[in-house]
């Protein structure tokens, strides 16, 4: 049986850092991976890439423990339409609906309801392409269905508390306005960005003023959206998750949502923060600028292995993302591709060739021992067939 606890490549390292955190008293039957997509504009290779390795994280835990996993894929689908994309048809007509939940942004390609329907299928489409396992959550799902409401009803009896977390890392001019409710306007279906005056825990209520008329409006069913740094948090806690990875620069907000997820008395997960994808200008690239590439556009030049290869590589460095890192990765492929088999083929012969020898032969047994220590080399950095295996 092997041991995998002597694994050292980067996903069993972090599946041992969800080991070590049940270890310290989390006991519990299913552990949960979570990743997130903002579906404010066409998903790229990065938003591909942390399901993927997320994925390989998952693989390496239950390797380690054969406890049952799942893997959220969440779409934050209710958020504000912020900016237009560079990379779709039909800007006028977008431009018109700037801080509307997503879900009712008109979908510029008119296949389906919403902008972020729209988006949301893509993601799922790549994802199953792959074969990865997940559960895909709509955010706008789970608010108006009440999946969220016990935890929203936990996030107005800690207002208070919350603030105070919440508040230093703000500005002076945006602290007097602040708060973490939006509610969401009932004739313009508009995410309402007000300060709240009054909040009612009683029947978990909140009032505000808007265009001169005071309003009170339930925190429940989906009729408030929350400040995407408190929803973070709150969707950990509404969900229990144990694992999310994310992006550099989303740092300081995992410091503030780990917080806030303990203000209301639950563990934060375990994190992995990784470095960003870049363009070929080293910029950052961005759904909303549309500056990275596809994963159709991977796939139309390479195979789906490159391709998972490229995300298994160095999570914690800064990778370029454009055409000219295409075939440099096929290549690196098709390199260790080749050791693999190598490999493979020197083990069968061995295996052939320990079936005719007797016990007297100094052949004999040796099967046995490379069969015992061939999973050493998963963690040699030269001898790579170890690591197609995470990554295919």
């Amino acid at each position: 049986m092997t041991d995998y606890s002597q694994y050292k490549s980067w996903p069993f390292v972090e599946a041992k850092k969800i080991l070590k955190r049940l270890e310290n008293g989390q006991s519990k039957k299913k552990i949960i991976f979570e990743t997130g997509y903002g579906p404010s504009g066409l998903p790229h290779i990065g938003t591909f890439g942390e399901v993927l390795r997320t994925n390989m994280v998952r693989f390496c835990f239950e390797k380690l423990t054969g406890l049952e996993t799942d893997l959220i894929a969440f779409s934050d689908d209710m958020d504000g339409f912020r900016k237009v994309p560079d990379n779709v048809p039909n800007k006028e007509q977008l431009s018109k609906y700037l801080d509307y939940p997503l879900t009712t942004v008109p979908d510029p390609f008119n296949i389906f309801n919403s902008f972020g329907e729209h988006n949301n299928a893509k993601l799922v489409e790549f994802l199953n392409r792959f074969n990865l396992p997940f559960t895909f959550q709509s955010s706008t799902d789970a608010y108006k269905s009440g999946v969220f409401n016990e935890t929203i009803k936990k996030i107005l009896l800690n207002y208070d508390k919350i603030l105070n977390v919440v508040l230093p890392t703000l500005g002076e001019d945006r602290r007097k306005t602040y708060s973490p409710f939006f509610p969401i306007d009932e004739n313009t279906g508009k995410i309402l960005q007000v300060p709240v005056n009054e909040i009612n825990t009683d029947d978990f209520t909140i009032s505000f003023i808007h265009e001169g008329k005071t309003h009170v409006k339930s925190v429940l069913d989906g009729q408030c959206k929350l400040q995407w740094k408190v929803d973070w948090a709150m969707r950990w806690a509404a969900f229990g998750v144990d694992y999310e990875m994310c992006g550099k620069d989303l740092t300081e907000s995992v410091e503030l949502g780990s917080k806030i997820c303990r203000s209301l008395n639950h563990k934060p997960p375990t994190n992995l923060i990784y470095e960003m994808f870049l363009d070929e200008n080293g910029e950052k690239i961005s759904k909303s600028v549309g500056n990275g590439i596809s994963v159709d556009e991977w796939l139309k030049y390479a195979s789906p292995e490159s391709l998972s290869l490229y995300m298994f590589q160095k999570p914690k460095s800064a990778k370029k993302l454009h055409f000219d890192v295409i075939p440099k990765t096929v290549d690196d492929y098709i390199s260790h591709y080749n050791s693999y088999s190598n490999f493979l083929n020197t083990f069968l012969t061995v295996v052939i060739a320990s079936i005719v020898v007797s016990e007297s032969s100094p052949l004999f047994g040796l099967t046995d021992i490379i069969s015992k220590g061939s999973f050493l080399l998963i963690d040699n950095p030269k001898p790579i067939f170890g690591r197609l295996r995470l990554a295919v």
